[in-house]
């Protein structure tokens, strides 16, 4: 019961949100912020970046409220809109850049991960760490659960590009998973 009344609730924000209502688009910003500032931070290097471009994409939430058809999920569509304006933000620094690859097979080997004591700062740091490119298409894929051909669209790249970039990551951020816990077993 408490989740249909919750369900209309949230329905009665976004109404009051489209309406121009300052104060249900403070509620729903307040609500959404911190999970759209992770998701622009895992793109873009800089915190203050990334701050910057979830206000600019809340800027277009409250813009393009109208266009919502409550079909899917609220957060979903928020969330493409902020995965968008990074990439965007990438494109326009021009950061994202692929180099040309030679094709991988299709049966292209993934990396296994190894079971690691490192700490979710050190992994961010790591996946930091990577070529935009890799990142990009690392979270998109890994982390925001997009297929290849919807990061080719996404990124204007053929679907060997992503697959390449992808696998190119993952063997990166093995190598420094690798040399971490190297580090770390030495030092004990």
């Amino acid at each position: 019961m408490k989740i249909v009344s919750l369900h209309k609730n949230y329905q009665k924000l976004i109404s009051r949100a489209r309406e121009q209502d300052r104060k249900a688009q403070r509620e729903l910003y307040e609500m959404f912020s911190p999970k759209m500032l992770s998701v622009c931070r895992q793109y873009l290097r800089s915190r203050e970046e990334a701050e910057e471009v979830m206000l600019n994409g809340f800027l277009k939430v409250f813009t393009h409220l109208g266009s919502f058809k409550s079909q899917g999920s609220f957060e979903g569509w928020i969330r493409r809109i902020m995965v968008n304006e990074a990439i965007s933000r990438l494109r326009k620094k021009k950061k994202l850049a692929f180099q040309d690859d030679a094709e991988i097979e299709n049966s292209m080997q993934h990396v296994a991960y190894i079971e690691t004591e490192l700490e979710v700062e050190e992994i961010q740091k790591m996946i930091d760490s990577l070529p935009d490119g890799y990142r990009t298409v690392f979270i998109l894929y890994a982390v925001e659960g997009y297929k290849h051909s919807e990061i080719a669209e996404l990124l204007q790249v053929s679907e060997n590009t992503s697959k390449t970039q992808l696998f190119k990551a993952r063997k990166m951020l093995q190598q420094k998973i690798n040399k971490e816990n190297i580090l770390s077993y030495g030092t004990h």
